[in-house]
């Protein structure tokens, strides 16, 4: 009975890990107007959102009051390693965009669009 108790609660375990989402984590943003950020991803509710974790210039880790601002919410995840009916911020312009994401292993393509105008990035994993 003992060794089936133990079995179960490893495989709830290793079930949970794996049902983990892939994209949770720190990503590194392509610099925009001189500046990058790690993205800490993590779930919130059923869904994904991101927090700006360190924020950085050409020269290194720049202080900021954006640091702990939400930069990405209401990810949707919607299987295969695509996300979408999200929002994200873009510091720079101050600007919300209708967002989805596409994770392929270490890189998360996002893409986002204000009306007419739609921006893109491609992100890598910090850890």
């Amino acid at each position: 009975m003992k060794t089936w108790i133990t079995a179960a609660a490893l495989g709830l375990a290793m079930a949970g890990a794996a049902m983990a989402d892939p994209v949770l984590g720190t990503w590194k943003t392509q610099v925009d107007d001189g500046n990058y950020a790690h993205v800490k991803m993590q779930k919130c509710g059923e869904n994904v959102c991101g927090t700006i974790a360190k924020a950085f210039d050409a020269n290194g880790p720049i202080t900021t009051a954006n640091l702990g601002k939400n930069l990405v919410w209401a990810m949707v995840p919607a299987g295969d390693g695509y996300y979408k009916s999200g929002k994200i911020w873009q510091p720079s312009t101050d600007k919300i965009y209708k967002s989805k994401m596409s994770l392929s292993g270490n890189t998360l393509k996002v893409s986002g669009c204000v009306g007419p105008i739609c921006k893109k990035q491609t992100w890598t994993r910090v850890n």
